[in-house]
């Protein structure tokens, strides 16, 4: 018999991503609708474990779904890591009288979900949030749109600088094992090549590459690098390399980092996230467990959480195809 869902927790973990306050926000109002009580837990599972837990109401979340970040904090937490970590976990679950729990994050974070759920026979329900785009079962996860808007507007204002003094710039975008940023930005931003860690064409293609385009008449140039690219070498010496076979190019580095995390979450990431806290809160009174709550075609959708840890192929072949067309 299913137990009476009398009350409502929830987390973020993992890295930041924009929209993680408006995925919150949504979770404490849906529970205020439905007459329920909410905790936020601070700093993910570490604070978890260590009882970093309040009581939120509608009026908690309020002025905090434009912001970027996440209130409730985000860390890693290697106790929780190990069985010790997780009973006490649970147990400050049932001392504050949470029956489900949210979490709001990326693969690690479902994982550590889903390992309280096996373990501890606990509802855990997953919200997608990370700029990478690389969870399964989700068209979009929280804080992507954001991240890309941010690279392209940088970018942008890197070639204002290419341009002026006919120089080939290498841009250093995250992404560690997906390219959806690189990919997606290098097309929206105009670029000439895209490294993405889905690919290895080797060196070669790309100097083949920048020699064409100096031969057809550009005099500038941008290079979009996935920080996970499979070359072998970083983007630094990916310049060095160019520099020495490409002796006529003034070569620049850029590396963005941590700044596409950050800033004021766009209007698409705010609306998903409000509809994913919103439906996050929907499967937990309809008796749903260790599931993510994504979006497809504009659709709610729920996934099994392990479904969703295992990422799965969202490399968009098309996409690069036209990457390639419009970077003649």
């Amino acid at each position: 018999m299913q137990t009476k869902i009398k009350k409502i927790g929830v987390l973020t973990s993992g890295g930041d991503a924009p929209g993680m306050n408006a995925a919150i926000r949504a979770v404490v109002r849906g529970c205020a609708y439905h007459g329920l009580e909410c905790a936020g837990i601070y700093r993910g599972f570490q604070g978890l474990i260590e009882n970093d837990i309040e009581d939120l109401n509608a009026r908690s979340v309020r002025n905090i779904i434009s912001r970027g970040g996440t209130f409730l904090k985000t860390a890693r937490s290697n106790e929780f890591r190990t069985k010790e970590g997780r009973e006490k976990a649970h147990t400050n679950l049932i001392k504050a009288g949470i029956d489900a729990l949210v979490v709001i994050g990326g693969d690690g974070t479902f994982t550590g979900g889903l390992l309280l759920d096996n373990e501890f026979n606990f509802p855990v329900i997953g919200i997608p949030a990370t700029i990478d785009n690389d969870i399964s079962g989700t068209d979009y996860t929280i804080g992507y749109d954001t991240a890309l808007n941010t690279v392209v507007e940088a970018i942008d204002k890197i070639r204002d600088t290419a341009s002026s003094h006919n120089r080939l710039f290498l841009v250093e975008v995250m992404g560690r094992d997906a390219g959806a940023i690189a990919l997606n930005a290098g097309i929206g931003a105009g670029a000439e090549e895209i490294l993405i860690p889905e690919e290895d064409h080797g060196i070669e293609r790309l100097l083949e590459s920048l020699q064409r385009s100096r031969e057809s008449g550009k005099t500038s140039s941008i290079i979009v690098v996935s920080e996970g690219v499979k070359s072998g070498k970083n983007i630094f010496e990916l310049a060095e390399v160019i520099e020495k076979n490409l002796s006529n190019y003034d070569i620049r580095v850029s590396v963005l980092g941590h700044i596409q995390r950050g800033g004021s979450p766009s209007c698409s990431d705010r609306v998903l996230a409000s509809k994913l806290g919103v439906g996050a809160v929907d499967a937990i009174l309809a008796g749903e467990r260790t599931i993510m709550v994504g979006i497809n075609h504009q659709q709610v959708v729920l996934v099994p959480l392990d479904v969703a840890i295992k990422g799965g192929d969202k490399f968009d072949r098309n996409l690069r195809r036209v990457a390639d067309i419009t970077s003649i």
